[in-house]
């Protein structure tokens, strides 16, 4: 099992907070320091995240990448909301990559996720920020934005400004704080009639210190949030004007295109690039420790000249390894090894000697690229001992930080351009991205102009960081009467998300162990991470196990979630909502799945059938999601729609396999996604039970291949254990009758 980076930094401000506090204990405040750094004219940093001018201009700083999500927008109106702003006067930037916006917030909110003990959280909370400062940590990802950096920070900051600014309303009026009023961006004072914008106030308000826990609106008194407010990202991806990573461009760029090893850790042994430089425009064919790059005037030319290139690179005990091969190594270390506890509840072995009957599964699912529709670029441009940046990056602070350890240079003289992202879905963190920022820099290392490295379709499918392949074996023990009493889990790891492969169902008997997975195969957080297995492998059994006692699968579900009343409340919705129990269209099926995740809970219903080639076609998705409350309907919506498309198109298509050691696949010919055509209609229910804030997302990818996958079940027999589906035949042969 491998460290996780959230696991690596909760540990660490648990062991070095002492000196941590000591460190920040030190340091001016951070909205003294904004206004010390950042601001410019009149402006005034009322806290970090805000800052107003005397026009009465309202920016919010996001410190978050906006990669299609709506995240700026979100977060934007939940500082504004608590700081009862005018939301027309309201103006988002993306926070720039400098320590000062490093996210102290998302350590806070990772340490209770990875179970830090109570007693430990007030430290892990002042040293928090100080952490990430050091660890570069401005990251984007795990469904942390609205839940940790939109309650804790951007909601903290609203209230705190607001509150500032009524004590210097106070103190200019000379009338005690509780006369006052906030509405629309300004301070009122009703008795006298007196108003001030927040734009007369904030040079005052900027000389006091934002209290550390101000008072947070209850929802009722909520102007802003709950609102389906339009996003302040699509104007300009929609008139083109939005700036991406790959549209850096100056006149005097260059532009790289690599090869890296084809087999993943091998060397670069020789080069041949005579015919290579005799190509118009071609300027330098670099030769890097594991990959070699042609430098020119377009990226045009640089990969034509590239294919020129005759370079062999080293052999290695890699190079006949097969899919198949990595399939009966984890066959192999599943049937010899018992693995390491993930969770123990009772005594399923001893259940399982004793069981009337036992069901016994085994389910597998392979690699997958994420395949984000931006190609991986990166753009570098060396002055002297300084360097600027140009990338789509789900964290920016931490990007810069790696440019710099790779060139050797101190942090504060790399300079980070952030843009927004073309997708991302755990490929643009910087440990995932560093093939393409380590060589980015190394290339422009070698010249005094930007230069910018591109990765086609085929080097970044083929040079990913990998959903991990994992199989999950089960077994599941009866009694006399039927009744499930032992749940019994073996699966292949690494585990990078604590909890995805537990259940919430009530089997008194649990064993869940994880064995070794690794293989040389790149891996790395691919959306929702663990969830996107565990929840087809254990949804898609659960389902096993209701057809093996006779029961419905809906109601076998209901009667085991009696002490799990979310997990309930979303699958009775999603029911009701898509109309199961009812007479349903001939040659057509329903399937469920429910799963919490990133403290949210959603459950789906896949409505499937079979076309006239015996194809399975998915006609309809209904989804309940419970993530506490909404900020914006219109996001949730949107984020749910996204994370069933993208996880259906991983159950229906994706896979990558490895043939003599290297990837296979090499573009969306081969690698295929669902298309505008064969999307399902999706119907979204938000379930709001006013729990704390859950992830977006995330949490709607991984129920779609076991709700589709289960409902093929009932269409025609055959039980989906391993995907992606389109590797299965099917036909209406025997279908299933629902009890």
């Amino acid at each position: 099992m491998t460290v996780s980076r959230r696991r690596f930094i909760v540990s660490t401000a648990v062991v070095g907070g002492g000196v941590l506090i000591g460190y920040s204990a030190t340091r001016p405040s951070r909205h003294s320091r904004a206004n010390k750094e950042l601001a410019k004219g009149s402006e005034r940093f009322i806290t970090s995240f805000i800052k107003i001018d005397k026009e009465n201009e309202i920016t919010i700083f996001v410190p978050h990448s906006e990669m299609g999500q709506g995240i700026h927008t979100a977060l934007s109106m939940m500082a504004a909301d608590e700081l009862d702003a005018n939301w027309e006067d309201i103006k988002i930037e993306q926070a720039p990559a400098i320590d000062l916006f490093a996210n102290g917030d998302l350590v806070k909110g990772f340490a209770g996720e990875f179970g830090v003990p109570d007693a430990l959280m007030p430290l892990v909370n002042m040293s928090a920020f100080p952490i990430a400062e050091i660890m570069n940590l401005q990251i984007t990802g795990g469904s942390s934005s609205v839940r940790y950096t939109g309650e804790t920070a951007m909601r903290t900051a609203g209230a705190a400004a607001r509150k500032m600014l009524l004590e210097a309303a106070a103190i200019r009026l000379s009338v005690p704080i509780d006369e006052l009023t906030t509405e629309l961006s300004h301070v009122n004072h009703n008795a006298s009639g007196q108003s001030m914008s927040y734009g007369q106030l904030a040079a005052d308000a900027a000389l006091l210190e934002p209290p550390k826990n101000p008072t947070l609106k209850d929802r009722s008194q909520f102007n802003i949030m709950g609102r389906a407010i339009s996003r302040n990202d699509i104007p300009a991806k929609v008139d083109g004007s939005a700036m991406f990573g790959i549209d850096a461009h100056s006149d005097d760029m260059l532009f790289a295109a690599i090869k890296l090893a084809p087999v993943f850790g091998t060397k670069l042994a020789s080069v041949d690039a005579t015919e290579a430089l005799t190509l118009r425009g071609v300027k330098r064919v670099i030769e890097l420790e594991d990959s070699f790059a042609v430098v020119a005037d377009s990226y045009w030319r640089a990969k034509n000249a590239l294919a020129l290139v005759d370079a062999t690179f080293e052999a290695s005990e890699n190079d006949s390894i097969s899919s198949s091969d990595i399939d009966a190594r984890f066959s192999k270390e599943l049937d010899e090894n018992n693995g390491n506890k993930d969770k123990e509840v009772g005594d399923a072995e001893a259940e399982l000697e004793v069981a009337a009957d036992v069901l016994e599964a085994n389910y597998r699912v392979p690699y997958l690229a994420h395949a984000a529709m931006e190609p991986m670029n990166c753009t570098v441009h060396f002055k002297g001992d300084a360097a600027e940046v140009w990338t789509s990056t789900q964290d920016a602070l931490g990007t810069a930080g790696r440019v710099a350890s790779v060139a050797g240079l101190s942090e504060s003289k790399v300079t980070f351009h952030q843009t927004y992202c073309g997708g991302g879905f755990g490929r643009r963190v910087p440990l995932l991205n560093s093939n393409v920022i380590d060589h980015a820099t190394l290339i422009a290392m070698e010249f005094e102009v930007p230069v910018k490295t591109i990765f086609s379709r085929e080097d970044d499918m083929q040079q990913d960081h990998y959903r991990p392949a994992v199989h999950n074996n089960f077994k599941a023990a009866f009694d006399v009467n039927n009744n499930v009493t032992a749940w019994h889990s073996r699966f292949t790891g690494p585990i990078s998300v604590p909890g995805a492969s537990h259940i919430p169902y009530a089997i008194k008997n649990q064993s869940i162990r994880v064995v070794d997975g690794k293989t040389h195969v790149p891996i790395g957080p691919w959306r929702s991470v663990d969830h996107t297995q565990q929840t087809f492998f254990t949804e898609s059994f659960i389902d096993e196990i209701a057809n093996r006692a006779g029961v419905n699968p809906y109601q076998f579900r209901i009667d085991l979630l009696q002490a799990h009343p979310r997990h309930r409340k979303v699958l009775e919705v999603a029911a009701e909502a898509a109309g199961y129990g009812e007479n349903l269209q001939e040659g057509r099926a329903l399937g469920i799945a429910v799963q919490e995740s990133f403290g949210s809970f959603v459950a789906e219903i896949a409505e499937v059938s079979l076309n006239k080639d015996n194809q399975p076609v998915v006609h309809k998705v209904t989804c309940a999601i419970d993530c506490g409350w909404a900020v914006n309907p219109d996001i949730v919506e949107a984020q749910i729609e996204s994370g069933i498309i993208f996880g259906l198109s991983a159950a229906m298509y994706g896979e990558i396999t490895i043939e003599n050691g290297r990837v296979a696949q090499g573009n969306f010919p081969d690698y295929e996604v669902v298309r505008m055509a064969s999307s399902p209609k999706i119907e979204v229910h938000i379930v709001e039970s006013g729990g704390a804030p859950g992830g977006l997302g995330e949490p709607a990818t991984p129920p779609i291949a076991a709700a589709v996958t289960n409902a093929l079940y009932i269409l025609t027999g055959q039980r989906v254990r391993d995907l992606p589906i389109m590797n299965h035949e099917f036909s209406i042969g025997n279908p299933v009758a629902q009890v």
